[in-house]
């Protein structure tokens, strides 16, 4: 699979102390290494930390999948890139791929179910059309790439 066609979302250098006993990148981390792209990924459509803070609306995770592929260690330069999959009134269905940069191995996919949120009621809002006409332009773009997204099979936009 071509990666290259995704954004960038995230970039990191795995740092001594996300490596554990066994030597490689500690499970938690890799929760770390997307949260930290949901920022980026979000903001492409018009939903990134600035839009939460202005708008007083958020997201919150409602469902996640990881499939660990290859081992991370200490050193690695690793690249996330993302992938819009699906949306609805009030979620978004994406993926994050965590690829090592030396060889260009895919490491790890987390494939997510996000919710948009009223804080103020901390409840599920709609997007605002502006929003979804910007995530739909980027599902339209991912859609038309040529190879199908690694899904689960179990979680989605219901």
């Amino acid at each position: 699979m071509d990666y290259s066609k995704l954004p960038i979302t995230y970039q990191t250098i795995i740092p001594e102390e996300y490596i554990d006993v066994m030597g490689h990148m500690n499970v938690m981390w890799y929760t770390h290494l997307f949260d930290e792209a949901v920022y980026e990924l979000w903001g492409l459509f018009g939903c990134g930390l600035d839009y939460h803070q202005r708008s007083g609306m958020g997201s919150f995770a409602l469902e996640q999948h990881v499939r660990y592929l290859s081992e991370v260690r200490l050193g690695d330069h690793i690249t996330v890139r993302s992938r819009a999959l699906d949306r609805s009134e009030k979620t978004f269905h994406f993926m994050h791929f965590i690829i090592k940069d030396h060889h260009g191995e895919l490491a790890a996919t987390g494939e997510f179910v996000g919710l948009h949120v009223d804080m103020r009621t901390r409840r599920g809002a709609p997007f605002p059309q502006e929003v979804l006409e910007k995530l739909d332009a980027l599902l339209e773009a991912h859609q038309k790439l040529d190879w199908d997204a690694p899904l689960c099979g179990v979680i989605g936009v219901r």
